[in-house]
């Protein structure tokens, strides 16, 4: 048990970055994950995958900003067929730490940190970064041909409706407003006599 958890830390500690006394400037840093670092988040959402991380740091007096390129491949299960499928990504994401006198999340992308924070870990960032990348609807690559064309017959119908502006209907003083939508209808029914 006691070696399982230093193997845990271990894991978790290769994306530590030291933030404490750099200096104002870029520091790059490249980190490799597989499986072990899918387990050691526990989570449930990804069990298999591989990829690497690129992080550039760039830090100043009143923040740091870390720049993500994460790249690889997840191996996700398909919602139709069960079967599983490698889902390659290329993620690029950024992240603003500035200093503070508390620890506080602003937004999605700025947070405020203790400006005597030595360490920063950015393994959570990362694994939100790809986790918030993988697709919806997780359909092996051979299946999704079928699923890309029925999506764009729909994305076509919304268009006809939503792209319809009311100063191109004429308007004569007698008649009521018409609604666009059955505007539209008549241009098409027009068309096809």
């Amino acid at each position: 048990m006691h070696s399982f958890l230093i193997e845990k830390v271990k894991e978790l500690s290769k994306y530590n970055i030291d933030i404490y006394g750099l200096e104002d400037k870029q520091y790059d840093y490249d980190m490799e994950s597989g499986d072990a670092f899918f387990e050691e988040l526990e989570q449930d959402l990804v069990e298999h995958g591989r990829f690497k991380t690129h992080v550039v740091l760039i830090k100043s007096a009143t923040m740091i900003q870390l720049r993500f390129h994460i790249e690889g491949e997840l191996t996700l299960t398909c919602d139709r067929s069960l079967e599983p499928f490698d889902e390659h990504f290329d993620i690029n994401e950024r992240i603003i730490l500035k200093y503070g006198d508390h620890n506080e999340e602003l937004t999605d992308e700025i947070e405020i940190i203790n400006r005597n924070t030595a360490r920063v870990n950015v393994a959570n960032y990362i694994f939100d970064f790809i986790a918030l990348s993988l697709p919806v609807k997780k359909i092996h690559p051979d299946l999704r041909t079928d699923e890309d064309e029925s999506d764009e017959e729909g994305e076509d119908g919304i268009l006809v409706y939503s792209s319809e502006s009311t100063d191109d209907v004429p308007e004569s003083e007698d008649d009521a407003p018409v609604d666009p939508r059955w505007e539209a209808l008549k241009k098409i029914k027009g068309n096809d006599n």
